[in-house]
């Protein structure tokens, strides 16, 4: 089953409670968070990736515990940033296979999956600009084929 499910996850920091016995559970589906600034957004994330400690409560996705400090849940999640950042002196194909390679994505797979992610978000005529002098449009639409390089459930 395709799952996430957060069990009153709560993180603070100091005195501030920034995320507060957070109850959820999703399935099938593209989901977003929206919130006023401050109100835990990236903090939910952050934890739901393993990079932040929950202060208390648990999260799983596909049934396995998130471990703080260990993403092997990630293999999961399709992840794209509201503000995302590249080497800019990569090209979009080299970012793309640099991920490939971290993600553990199957070497003969790379140059196709790339090629038709590529296609997917507009970008296969950048041909060898570098990411450096990409659009902030640009740079989104890279996000979004990152995110879905590994073939994600979530």
């Amino acid at each position: 089953m395709l799952e996430l499910t957060l069990n009153q996850v709560t993180k603070k920091y100091k005195d501030l409670c920034a995320v507060d016995h957070v109850e959820a559970v999703f399935t099938h589906g593209v989901y977003g968070l929206l919130g006023a600034n401050g109100a835990g957004k990236t903090t939910t994330m952050k934890t739901i990736l393993g990079l932040e400690k929950a202060d208390a409560g648990e999260l799983y996705i596909m049934q396995e515990p998130v471990v703080f400090g260990n993403t092997r849940t990630n293999r999961y999640i399709g992840y794209v940033s509201d503000v995302p950042e590249f080497y800019g002196f990569m090209t979009a194909w080299e970012y793309l296979q640099l991920c490939a390679e971290i993600s553990g994505l199957a070497a003969q797979k790379v140059k196709t999956r790339i090629d038709e992610l590529l296609q997917l978000v507009g970008l296969s005529e950048t041909g060898k600009k570098r990411c450096a002098t990409f659009s902030r449009g640009m740079k989104q639409r890279l996000a979004i084929a990152q995110g879905l390089l590994n073939e994600p459930k979530l």
